[in-house]
């Protein structure tokens, strides 16, 4: 029997050969945060055959390969050619950043990979928002699944942009045929120093609950994300994608295991005090923050749990770590305050300052339309 075609033997061995079959991953973001975290961990896989990383600065990872420039610099395709999965991680969600400018960074961030991936010929992108796009309100289901209805607002911090971004993630495969997208939403992140409203929620004096609200709070650690992006890169598992701890913890036992007791407010004064805040500049994060901590957003994570994938880490866990982090540090109505700041008016003083000054506004105000 003669030997078989070369290009035939070469294509029987490509698909045998687990090596062959090692994808070239690109990496937005890679130098900080989560972007450097999955660098390092795809770096160092065996299944990984080479990490591009793509940064404005130069990462701490000697084994991948760097590209220094903004994602929304259109050269950034050339960048991509040769890559088969493109991780997008360059966003913005930082509460003192303006709106306006962190919408323009990260929207127009995803359109450019997207379409720059596409025209370099990468099949697969993975982005990853939040599960916060599900919205908290309180007849969600406990849990909800990954195909529940998007029904958050544009209310909280970074939301409006994780909507724009999940809608681009939608049109992508109907606009470039052939590209795969993957979205992952993880639940409250914690780990490698994340800073959102939620985390800052614990540097509280006091935890503030809305009267009549029923928080269930579910955790994400970044280690866990990382695992669970990964899976999507080795297309264990593709589509939308919920990960988180799995169960949540009740108000009652956040309460218990942080020793943090409660500060409760009716809604009204809660939802109104924070919003005068804001408007005012007092604090950075916008009324729409505090629904996250009244009512569940808790994601099932089935699709990666039916992969074959779990969470190593516990809520009660994350939790810990959490409050290890935040140890030392004094934020009031989302608005971190210096030592000095934190001794002079006291912990529960400086709660009360600052919602009377939303107060003293809000009677100024009053007082001039009656001028």
């Amino acid at each position: 029997m003669s030997s078989p075609d070369p290009q035939v033997r070469a294509a029987r061995n490509q698909s045998t050969n687990p090596a062959a079959l090692r994808p070239v991953v690109a990496v937005t973001g890679a130098a900080s945060g989560i972007g450097a975290l999955l660098t390092e961990r795809l770096a160092a896989s065996e299944e990984i055959k080479q990490v591009i990383a793509l940064d404005e600065r130069r990462g701490e990872c000697a084994a991948a390969q760097w590209h220094i420039l903004d994602v929304r610099d259109p050269a950034i395709a050339e960048k991509l050619r040769g890559a088969d999965v493109v991780v997008h991680l360059a966003l913005d969600l930082d509460l003192e950043t303006d709106p306006a400018a962190r919408t323009a960074y990260n929207v127009r961030g995803t359109q450019t990979v997207l379409t720059a991936a596409a025209a370099a010929g990468v099949h697969r992108v993975v982005l990853c928002t939040s599960a916060m796009v599900y919205g908290a309100l309180p007849d969600n289901e406990l849990p909800l699944s990954e195909d529940a209805e998007l029904r958050a607002t544009a209310e909280a911090t970074g939301v409006g942009d994780l909507l724009e971004i999940e809608r681009l993630a939608r049109r992508a495969p109907r606009a470039h045929p052939g590209l795969n997208v993957t979205v992952v939403r993880p639940a409250v992140l914690v780990g490698g120093g994340t800073d959102t409203a939620l985390t800052r929620y614990f540097e509280s004096p006091r935890l503030l609950v809305v009267a009549g609200s029923r928080p269930a709070w579910q955790f994400c650690h970044v280690e866990d994300l990382c695992s669970a992006l990964e899976y999507a890169v080795l297309e264990k598992v593709d589509g939308e994608l919920a990960v988180g701890c799995d169960g949540w913890l009740e108000q009652e036992e956040i309460e218990e295991l942080s020793g943090i007791r409660r500060m409760e407010l009716p809604s009204a004064v809660a939802l109104g005090a924070a919003a005068r805040l804001h408007r005012i500049g007092l604090t950075p994060s916008p009324a729409g923050d505090l629904a996250y901590t009244m009512y569940p957003w808790v994601v099932s994570g089935s699709r990666l749990h039916d992969a074959g994938w779990r969470p190593q880490w516990t809520n009660e866990e994350v939790l810990a770590e959490l409050l290890e982090e935040v140890a030392g540090r004094h934020t009031v109505a989302g608005r971190r305050l210096g030592r000095k700041d934190a001794t002079a008016a006291g912990a529960a003083g400086a709660t009360v300052a600052l919602l009377g000054a939303a107060a003293v506004v809000r009677r100024a105000r009053k007082a001039r339309r009656r001028i």
